[in-house]
């Protein structure tokens, strides 16, 4: 990831903008595929076919070699679970994330989805997680630094008893899907870049029910909670404005 951080036009927010409605929407066409008895692999066809009838490219898509359109992390996987022939479970709960380029420019994030009947522990996983952006978002704003967001995620979450991982943090996102600056889900405020208008940043807390501590599969991506406990993931991607942050990633009532 460089270290210049891109100030984006406005005409580069529109096309932003247009990126992210489509991700938007595939993570939604994630969430209504997800139940019992269906395959990752299934739920990740469902969004390449939706990206691709928008006339945008799935991102991760051969990104570094991944090999599906959707990363889809199932309990103790925190990110980059590759879609194959496992079968969801009643129970279960399954993060997806997803990436749209459009017009040249990428629309980034995630969510997690119960799969029937979950527990009410893994339910409040999942809405703390998801809440935890919206209290980080509050301080995404001109004159606040980019530590501030983390710090606020982080003393959120852990308000729950919950943990943050440390090992992976969201990013700038532009022309490409990770540009600066990196955006940690932790730490003290008051540090790192000032935020300025036309900066486009994902904001991503992965989040552990029991340590934060990861561990990455035999496979090379697939990322678990050393401790086996649950995990879950929220994000969209946003832009600095003059006023209030505008979310680039939010099109349906769910995730409004």
């Amino acid at each position: 990831m460089g270290e210049v951080i891109i100030i984006k036009s406005e005409a580069e927010i529109a096309c932003l903008r247009k990126a992210g409605r489509i991700a938007s929407e595939a993570r939604t066409i994630a969430r209504e595929a997800i139940r019992a008895g269906e395959t990752t692999y299934a739920v990740d066809r469902e969004v390449r076919r939706f990206i691709e009838s928008k006339g945008a490219r799935p991102t991760f898509l051969g990104y570094g070699g991944f090999p599906a359109s959707a990363c889809i992390s199932v309990n103790e996987e925190i990110i980059h679970g590759i879609p194959g022939p496992r079968k969801l479970q009643n129970g279960d709960i399954v993060s997806v994330d997803v990436g749209a380029t459009f017009a040249g420019f990428v629309g980034d994030c995630a969510g997690t989805f119960p799969v029937g009947t979950i527990s009410a522990e893994a339910q409040k996983l999942i809405d703390v997680t998801r809440q935890s952006f919206f209290e980080g978002i509050k301080f995404a704003r001109v004159g606040y630094r980019i530590s501030d967001i983390g710090h606020a995620v982080q003393q959120y979450v852990e308000s729950f008893g919950f943990s943050v991982v440390r090992d992976y943090v969201g990013h700038g996102v532009g022309r490409e899907m990770h540009e600066a600056p990196e955006v940690p889900n932790y730490g003290k405020p008051g540090h790192g870049p000032r935020l300025q208008p036309g900066m486009v940043i994902a904001v991503e807390p992965m989040v552990c029910e029991g340590q934060y501590e990861d561990e990455i599969l035999d496979n090379g991506w697939t990322v678990i909670t050393a401790d086996h406990s649950l995990a879950a993931h929220y994000e969209n991607t946003i832009a600095i404005t003059d006023g209030d942050p505008e979310i680039l990633t939010l099109s349906d009532g769910f995730d409004a």
